[in-house]
């Protein structure tokens, strides 16, 4: 537990933070292993100021569609995967996933998370047409979709390049990348949690192909199961060289390993006061990647809202729908009336945005039509 006297070394590191300095792996774990939260929280919502001066805070409206839940990997922290012949496998019907973006369409979303495992027995064309048939259908909508663990496993499994896997997958309507499987990028952690899963540098090509493409994608972090303090910060500082290298990265996101249902259940959970602690350094670490998103899935409305104040600028999805999180007894959900109370809570005007951190909606700031400024 960091001491409440302060400590000097970690105010000269906040201090290089707020002034805009990067700061290196030593300092990022010195912050990790005795920075106080409330100081770690100013810090971070000062750098988070700089970068985003403006009134708002954001938020998407998107749903999560898990096409499959049969996956040949094994990962003892997930509760949602099953094998091939399992009685609760699944792969969904075509009709049954247009079916659920039209109802994300009429709820005011633009966009779709669709991921699932990796499923050893469906054709590759089967997965062009998912997105052609997407794409025929709700033009309108942006596919977020397949993780790097997907990709580089059908790269194998198709005896094809990554880069080509992406080529295909954009030219049939795949418009962004997320960061799933990202867990911790460090290999020693990785082969810990999973079996049959792709490892860091690959996880980190798959971004980089992407964005050679001239696509852009998340980063993500689970963390609070195996990993060192360090670890956490070697992750960061692999998302921060990729960013550094690319510059395609649009946000990063972390939230804390839920163990229940899951083969790692004897871990305890860690709290709000970890999550936020590790959230502020995100944002003071990650100086080149431009949002933060809170993760009040996995937090809760209250610390979902009070992130906005430890380095978030985002609110992440209304999240119509999810099923991976929840399968190990997450059961937050909100409201599109609770999401944008929170940002309001937290002292900010909320705007809907898409996946590029554009606003889409109406700015409730601007000056009516006809009528006179004030001066």
């Amino acid at each position: 537990m960091p001491s409440s006297t302060p400590n000097p070394d970690v105010s000269r590191i906040l201090r290089r933070a707020v002034d805009g300095q990067r700061l290196c792996f030593d300092e990022g774990v010195t912050l990790l292993r005795e920075g106080d939260l409330l100081s770690l929280g100013r810090a971070a919502d000062l750098v988070c100021k700089r970068l985003h001066p403006e009134p708002y805070r954001t938020y998407n409206i998107d749903r999560n569609i898990n096409y499959s839940n049969v996956c040949a990997a094994i990962c003892h922290f997930c509760a949602f995967y099953r094998k091939v012949g399992d009685s609760d496998a699944y792969v969904l019907d075509r009709d049954v996933l247009l079916e659920k973006i039209r109802e994300t369409v009429e709820l005011g979303g633009d966009q779709i998370l669709m991921q699932g495992g990796l499923h050893p027995e469906l054709p590759f064309d089967w997965y062009i047409d998912l997105l052609r048939d997407i794409k025929a259908a709700y033009p309108q909508v942006n596919i977020h979709g397949f993780s790097p663990p997907e990709i580089h496993f059908l790269s194998k499994k198709f005896k094809m390049p990554v880069i080509e896997v992406l080529r295909r997958f954009k030219e049939a309507g795949l418009g962004s990348l997320p960061g799933g499987g990202g867990e911790i990028l460090v290999d020693r952690v990785r082969k810990i949690l999973t079996k049959g899963k792709v490892l860091t540098d690959d996880w980190l090509e798959v971004h980089r192909a992407w964005h050679e493409l001239g696509g852009i994608s998340t980063a993500t972090m689970m963390y609070g199961h195996v990993e060192t303090l360090e670890e956490r910060i070697e992750h960061m500082e692999r998302c921060r060289a990729l960013q550094d290298d690319t510059g395609g990265l649009t946000a990063f996101i972390s939230w804390t390993f839920q163990p229940d249902h899951t083969e790692m259940d004897h871990i305890p959970p860690k709290g709000a006061h970890e999550y936020l602690r590790v959230q502020a350094i995100s944002r003071l670490y990650l100086d080149n990647i431009p949002n933060i998103q809170s993760s009040w899935v996995t937090q809760g409305p209250a610390i979902g809202g009070l992130a906005l104040y430890f380095g978030a600028n985002d609110m992440g999805s209304l999240m119509i729908e999810e099923n991976v999180v929840s399968k190990a007894g997450t059961v937050f959900h909100l409201s599109l009336d609770e999401i944008r109370r929170a940002i309001r809570e937290a002292g900010y005007v909320p705007r809907q945005r898409n996946v590029f951190y554009e606003y889409i909606d109406a700015d409730p700031l601007a000056e009516p039509a006809g009528e006179p400024v004030p001066v």
